[in-house]
Formats: C-alpha cells, structure tokens, sequence
C-alpha cells in the first residue's frame, strides 16, 4: 500500500481547561482561610475588585432549606454576559457578588464551571468511585504530582510544615479508633482541649446526649484518647494527668495513688503527713517525689506551642420550628466582593489606545467572572450540605448509631452533579450542627451489604449492634462470633465471621473465651 499524505477533517467535543474554569475549581476545594487569602490577592491585582463590609442589610443571599437546595442553586442562573460590559446601576452605586449575578452579566443556568467531568479531560476518574467517603480529593491528588492547577510548583511547595497538636491527634485517633462514631467522639475531644492539653470541666454527660450515645460509649472513648501521645494528653486534671504517665510507665502502684491523691501535701511539703498516708520510708517517698518531678503537667506545650485554632463552620444548621432543618451559609465565611461599575465607566471614557482598552475589558470581565465563581462556590456547597442533612437525618435526630452509610455517589447522583465536585464540596468545609461542629466528610461512612443484597446498614451501627448484644449477654450464654454472625443475619446484615472479629477487636472487646472467664469470675 503506497504512502500518501492527505488532510481530513475531524469533529469532536473536548473540554478546554480556560483559566477561568481552573479558577472555580480551585475557589470550591478552598476553605474558607484560603479563600479569603485568595480573594484578597485578586483585589490587589484588580483595580476593579473592592471589598465589601456589609450593607444596611448586612444578608449574605444565601441561604435555603435542606429539603430545597435548588432554590438557592437557582439564584446563579442568569444570561451570557461575555461580551458587552454591563452598564452600572442607575442609582451610581456599585454592586457586590450577589447582585453581579443577574442576567446582564452571568452566564446562563446550563453554564456550570463547577460541576466538570475529569473523565472528559484526562481520559480516567482521578477522583476514585467515592467508596473511601471523600478520602480520595482533587486537593491530595495534586499533592502527589498529579496535574494540578497551582500557580507554585516549586519543590519547596511540596514541604509540609509541623504538624499541629489537632493533626497529631488525628492521626492518632484514625488508626486506634477505626469505628467511625467513635471518631465523631473523639473529635469532640479533640475540640475541648485546652492549650495545656486538659479537658477541664468535661462534662462527658452532656457531650454523650449532644450526640445522642450512652455515656459509657463517651467514657470508653475517653480512656483510648488517653493512651495517645504526648502521654498525660486528655486528662481532667493534674492528678489524672499525673497518673496516666505513670500508668504507662507501669509505676502507678497503691503508693504512688496516695501520693497522687494527697498533692495538697506534697505542695505543702509536708513530708510527716505524706509518709503516713503512702505507708514507706523517707527514702522510698524522696524516690516517689523525684519520679514525679520528671513527669510534664502540661503534656499539650511539650509538643507545640500553637493554641488549636477554633473551626470557622461554613454552614450553619438549626432545627425548623415547623419540623426538619434549615441551613444558611455562615456570612463571615463568604467574602463580600464588589465590582466599582463607577470606577470601570470613568476609566473606559478616558482609555485612549486599544492597549489600555483590552486592559480594562479583561480585568472587567475577570471581576466578573470571580464574583460568578464565589456566587456559584456559595451555592454549590449549600446544595450538596443539604442533601447530606437529608440523607443522614436520623444522625442529627438520633445520634451517632443512626449514621447511615453513605458515598460520594448517593449525593453526586441526587443533586445531578459530578463526584468530583461533591469531593471538592466536601473537604476542608465545615457545618455547625446541633450535634457539634463537623466536617462534611465525615458524614460519609461506608456500608455493609444486606442480606437482600442492598447495602443498607452502615458500618457504624452495625459495630454498635455488636457491643449493644454483647453488653446485654449472660455469663451463662457468652455469644462467639459465630452467633454473632447468625443473629446479625437473621436481622438483614450480610456479614463475614472475620469481620464481626475485626469489628469486635477494635473496640477492644474481649474474646467469647475471656468474656466467659471474666463474668463467671465475678459471680
């Protein structure tokens, strides 16, 4: 067959990656820190771009119920506006980013820069299939050499700095805690921490009905965060901080209790009434002392000397009078930016070379696009928010045992977007709940197969069906694994022997043999 050149044409759909649609990819995975910092920098690179304080009104335009997360979606709709510049207000005043969003200049509703499809680009989901529960973002991706949308690809950009107390503790929690309510637990730990590392005047009642779990589940919680580095971390008080590195020491022995509940003696020095109480001799008590001295009151500073920033919520929920729940995003989390239509009008009057021009229209139309892009960012979270609030309802009416399993998909598919953007929606976003302040990954957990073959429970409460028969069994009828195998799957839970003993292990529940020992011993 000869060779011959020749030239055909090809027709084909691509998505091209334009700069402004790599900029409202990078605003929706940004938190809140980082969008203010981001938005700050195009106002000093754009004379068109102003902040604004807040009106006489001082709303935000966002807000919606989540039952009808449309609705706010909705106000982003608008017609093209790229071409001819919008003409100010006729009352000269400028416009922020809500009111930028009208027709006269926004896109039209079926534009959505938002919501893009990475297969179409790349050619594979670089984003997983949402089974890790949002574990998998656009965010670590980039991170890992992946082909992002940073302005700095440095090799400097890629060192991390120190890690704070918070991550440290995190990190902790996930591998010792794999029960994902426990971790809710632990989070609000977490959270009360003082800058010393104590939990002082933990009420752990009132945490346990805040999130709607027995107060024995708290407590049990509480005594694993407390074997976490830096040891002594989670105690109530001086003397629990005290006893808990010597416990790991192996060094808390009848003695030292005495010494530990007698402190007001030993500050007192008085070694007459400490020799008394802890029943040894002086050398044994100035051993006891020194031992003491070693240890660190305040385990929190050894580690940094940071204080734990508290999390900004960027949406807030709260009850409905009339039943179910109403969701706002939080007006200090969204920056209110401006267009100075007036500034923009007198400068195009006076611009004389097509240079200057070009100038002003492209620094017009890039405010223009940004003020879409926060607008369309605000709504976007507010509608995936609230399909989460829908679909774990009986997590806020209930507690933490009603979490139901959940994925990327189950939201990406209900509000008709793409899993990656429900991955961006989802990360470093938090929402205020009357259960305590969370991040929206959280509420993804993964599911245990039903015996229908529908995935119907969550992996949660399936643990928590697990303790709640073993706390309830008698010494005479111990249940194996085995039985907990066949009770689970007479009630609709499709679930392996090992994984009932996975489960049963990471709570740090004793064998059917031991369980049977231990009860039988106390009777």
């Amino acid at each position: 067959m000869a060779l011959t050149q020749r030239l055909d044409l090809r027709q084909s759909q691509t998505l091209v990656m334009t700069p402004q649609l790599q900029q409202a990819i990078k605003l929706l995975q940004l938190s809140n820190i980082e969008l203010s910092d981001f938005v700050d920098r195009e106002i000093e690179q754009n004379p068109l771009l102003e902040r604004d304080g807040g009106g006489p009104d001082g709303g935000d335009g966002f807000d919606g119920e989540a039952g009808a997360p449309d609705r706010a979606a909705a106000e982003a709709a608008g017609a093209d506006g790229a071409g001819e510049a919008a003409l100010p207000p006729s009352d000269g005043r400028t416009r922020d980013t809500v009111e930028m969003t009208s027709s006269e200049t926004m896109g039209s509703a079926t534009e959505s820069p938002l919501d893009t499809d990475f297969e179409n680009v790349y050619g594979d989901d670089r984003f997983g299939d949402g089974s890790d529960g949002g574990a998998e973002v656009y965010g670590a991706w980039n991170e890992r050499g992946g082909r992002g949308f940073e302005d700095d690809s440095s090799l400097e950009a890629t060192l991390t700095g120190e890690k704070s107390l918070r991550e440290h503790l995190i990190e902790q929690l996930k591998i010792d805690l794999p029960d994902h309510g426990d971790q809710l637990i632990g989070l609000a730990l977490i959270d009360s921490l003082d800058e010393a590392g104590y939990l002082v005047g933990m009420d752990l009642a009132g945490l346990a009905g805040q999130l709607g779990c027995g107060l024995d589940r708290v407590e049990r919680v509480l005594a694993a965060v407390q074997r976490f580095e830096p040891s002594g971390i989670f105690a109530r008080s001086l003397k629990e901080c005290l006893a808990i590195q010597l416990r790991e020491k192996n060094r808390l022995d009848p003695a030292m209790q005495a010494l530990l509940d007698n402190l007001e003696l030993l500050a007192a020095r008085n070694q007459a009434a400490l020799l008394k109480v802890c029943g040894v001799d002086a050398e044994d008590l100035t051993d006891m002392v020194a031992e003491i001295r070693k240890l660190n009151p305040k385990p929190a500073l050894s580690y940094d000397h940071t204080p734990a920033q508290l999390v900004t919520p960027d949406i807030l929920m709260r009850a409905s009078p009339g039943g179910g729940w109403l969701i706002d995003l939080n007006p200090d989390t969204l920056p209110r930016v401006l267009v100075n239509q007036r500034y923009f009008a007198r400068i195009s009057d006076t611009a004389r070379n097509k240079a200057d021009k070009d100038y002003i229209a492209e620094r017009f139309h890039s405010a223009n696009w940004l003020v879409k892009s926060l607008h369309q960012r605000a709504t976007t979270i507010l509608k995936v928010a609230g399909e989460i609030i829908r679909q774990q309802d009986a997590f806020f009416t209930h507690g933490v045992s009603h979490l139901r399993p959940l994925i990327l998909r189950d939201i990406s598919e209900a509000i008709g977007m793409h899993e990656s953007t429900v991955s961006r929606v989802t990360t470093n976003k938090f929402m205020a709940t009357p259960r305590g302040v969370f991040e929206l990954k959280y509420f993804f957990t993964s599911a245990i197969q039903g015996s229908d073959g529908q995935a119907a429970h969550s992996a949660e409460a399936v643990r928590h069906r697990i303790k709640t028969m073993i706390d309830a069994e008698k010494p005479e009828d111990v249940l194996s694994d085995d039985k907990l195998v066949e009770v689970l799957r007479a009630e609709g839970i499709d679930i392996a022997r090992r994984t009932v003993a996975k489960y049963r292990e990471a709570m740090r529940i004793p064998s059917s043999v031991q369980r049977r020992r231990a009860k039988m011993s106390r009777m």
